[in-house]
């Protein structure tokens, strides 16, 4: 019910003032009243209409508490700034996330608080490192929003990461001042680390070690962790739930064991809440070392109230230390709601959980013999983790593992046996200089996932390519699953039927026929082949999320050569049941209007329109696209065409009212008003 209050608070069109959330506390207060005062019944929908609020709240208070000031404008010129992350972008370029930002002619009350540069061209003036003041010179601008409408929202995650601009620069980073001694010295010590370890195992291996100890992904290629992707392996990658659990397993276990072999102790201390002690700081120190992103911070809380509940004789693993650690954060993190880790490893974690328990008593260990066990275990873990996870995975990223199961059997009893463990083992020796052995078993078995990613990402239908879903898909079939696990009886079954809903949605969906993208200067049409593009290059991440969230895995030069589309490059035409719509850009834009005009329904300008449009021609330049955003066009019963527009919101994050669909007359229609138009 909380996520629910969140969910409901993502979804508005409109950023609630203080009567909004003034009346949810009125609301609020009232059903906390009824549970407390109220007659029994009615306390479970005082409970629930409670949390929907809490949820509103909660999110309402994170967004105001966090709001920084975003770039209003194309910028172009200096930038100064403080490292504090160096990764990867998705075209594999080295990528600086600065604080303390000084712009040129901008007033500090417009800087974002954080900035993020993307390096091309050549960048061998130095070597860098977190807590360097650094200098130069880049295109920056607002993170963008949808490409399409429903479409992955960058705008509002850049938002809570507290981003306010982002750009690239061709020129040379410049070092202006050292890091200052003790500033970020989390932030250098995992520098160091990746550094290190990259240095003793190297390759691909090496920065796959790197990554499992400090988070830091630039010293992957790109093509290990398409390969991990198309495995269903990248869960290895991101340090969340499965590392920090066998970290701190492993030394809860160690120490546990440990200490009842020394009589002595065993006999004077609870080894047993003294091991979740050290376990709890072992991950914490792992959390603050992997960067404390949201993924590892998720994976704390939900370790922290296990071995809380040892410490507290409760059980460790159950359905409400789940249900304590999704309370925890959501309300502190309101938006993780909104992200594929959070769903994807509370699915996992809840599947996990329900599945073993039904098994319990039926089972095991009576059916399996003990040699097979851990056989049993392994496979029956991914098997319930995969199917929890596999449709909110292929809902975000648009794929479909083939053969995940085969390659989650094969890496993941390394990483648990072989990997984590010499892991601890390798930042126990190091201070004493004996890293070496454990880095060198690290190093084999990174060496072997990533050879198993390789090999089954090589297998024909490895990764099979699925449209996006509806956006109500993913609330109804989580809300249908919840049912039947936590349900008693027979009534539990009734969850199938929005389950199946849910998966009937998505079956149906039907894509946009026609994309445009925010400047105008790309259209995707769809075909018999697929979506056709009007141009082989530019608007490169639109095009990649159109193809992605169509289910099609070819590029964009292989859309553009999709039949479609006619004309030359300055002037794209196509027919959509019945719309002559003609798409015109390049320097000669204003001189080829007239002649689009006369030759289509709808044009399509990429560019500022510089004079009046001829009468009775309807145009599309960039000046309507940067109020509406990227357009889907939808030819209607009637014959009309829609425009449904990509700005339907107007919240902290987007700075902008929100636009109504457009609706324009059949082409037989505007004809009959316009008898003069051929």
């Amino acid at each position: 019910m909380i996520a629910v209050g969140i969910g409901l608070w993502f979804s508005l069109r409109f950023e609630p003032g203080p009567w909004h959330y003034g009346g949810l506390l009125l609301a609020f207060g009232i059903t906390l009243g009824v549970y407390r005062f109220g007659p029994e019944v009615l306390h479970p929908l005082a409970i629930a209409l409670s949390c929907v609020a809490l949820g509103m709240l909660a999110a309402g208070a994170r967004a105001h508490l966090i709001e920084a000031p975003i770039l209003g404008f194309r910028y172009y010129g200096a930038v100064e700034g403080r490292v504090i992350s160096i990764d990867r972008s998705q075209s594999d370029m080295i990528r600086l996330t600065l604080d303390h930002v000084v712009l040129a002619r901008v007033s500090p009350a417009r800087t974002p608080a954080r900035v993020r540069v993307s390096l091309h061209g050549e960048q061998g003036a130095m070597t860098l490192e977190p807590g360097q003041i650094v200098m130069t010179t880049a295109h920056l601008s607002a993170p963008e929003g949808p490409v399409e409408p429903g479409g992955f929202d960058f705008q509002r995650m850049a938002f809570f990461d507290g981003l306010g601009a982002v750009g690239y620069t061709r020129v040379p980073v410049l070092l202006l001042a050292p890091p200052v001694p003790g500033a970020q010295w989390i932030n250098r010590l995992r520098a160091y680390i990746r550094t290190g370890v990259e240095a003793r195992v190297g390759g691909d291996p090496g920065g796959f070690a790197a990554a499992l100890v400090t988070g830091d992904r630039a010293g992957i290629s790109r093509a290990a962790q398409d390969n991990l992707r198309a495995a269903n392996l990248s869960h290895l990658l991101a340090i969340s739930g499965l590392h920090m659990a066998l970290l701190t397993g492993f030394i809860f276990a160690t120490l546990r064991y440990g200490l009842a072999l020394i009589p002595v102790l065993a006999l004077r201390v609870n080894a047993k809440k003294l091991a979740a002690a050290l376990a709890l700081m072992a991950g914490a120190a792992y959390l603050a070392l992997s960067g404390g992103n949201v993924a590892t911070e998720r994976a704390f809380v939900m370790v922290a109230v296990m071995l809380g509940a040892i410490l507290y004789d409760r059980r460790a693993l159950s359905m409400r230390s789940v249900a304590l650690a999704a309370c925890v954060l959501l309300v502190a993190q309101p938006e993780t709601l909104m992200e594929p880790g959070f769903q994807m490893s509370f699915a996992a974690t809840v599947a996990l959980i329900a599945g073993y328990g039904a098994l319990r008593g039926r089972l095991l260990p009576a059916a399996v013999p003990g040699w097979l066990t851990p056989v049993f275990a392994v496979v029956f873990t991914s098997l319930l983790a995969g199917v929890a996870t596999g449709p909110i995975a292929a809902a975000h990223f648009n794929r479909i593992a083939g053969y995940g199961l085969v390659a989650n059997v094969l890496a993941v009893p390394v990483m648990g046996l072989a990997v984590m463990p010499a892991a601890v083992l390798a930042g126990v020796l190091a201070p004493l200089g004996l890293a070496s052995p454990a880095l060198w078993i690290m190093g084999k078995g990174t060496a072997w996932i990533l050879w198993v990613a390789q090999s089954v990402a090589g297998w024909e239908g490895a990764v099979r390519a699925v449209p996006s879903p509806p956006a109500t898909v993913l609330p109804i079939l989580a809300l249908g699953a919840l049912w039947v696990i936590l349900w008693r009886g027979k009534l539990r079954f009734a969850g199938v039927a929005p389950m199946a809903l849910a998966f009937g949605l998505w079956a149906m969906i039907e894509r946009p026929p026609v994309l445009i993208s925010g400047d105008g200067k790309l259209i995707g049409v769809t075909t018999v082949a697929g979506r056709a593009l009007s141009a082989p290059k530019g608007a490169g991440f639109a095009a990649r999320q159109w193809l992605e969230n169509d289910g099609d895995m070819a590029d964009q030069p292989t859309a553009a050569a999709r039949g479609g589309f006619d004309g030359p490059a300055t002037m794209r035409g196509f027919t959509l049941a019945g719309w002559r719509i003609v798409q015109i850009k390049g320097k000669e834009t204003q001189t080829q209007l007239s002649e689009a005009c006369q030759l289509a329904d709808l044009v399509v300008i990429g560019a500022k329109l510089g004079v009046d449009a001829p009468k009775g021609c309807t145009v599309i330049d960039e000046t309507r696209l940067r109020r509406t955003g990227p357009l889907a066009l939808w030819v209607q019963t009637d014959g009309s065409l829609k425009l449904m527009p990509t700005k339907t919101q107007s919240r902290l994050w987007s700075g902008s009212r929100p636009e109504k669909p457009i609706v324009l007359a059949s082409p037989s229609l505007q004809a009959a008003a316009n008898p003069l138009k051929p």
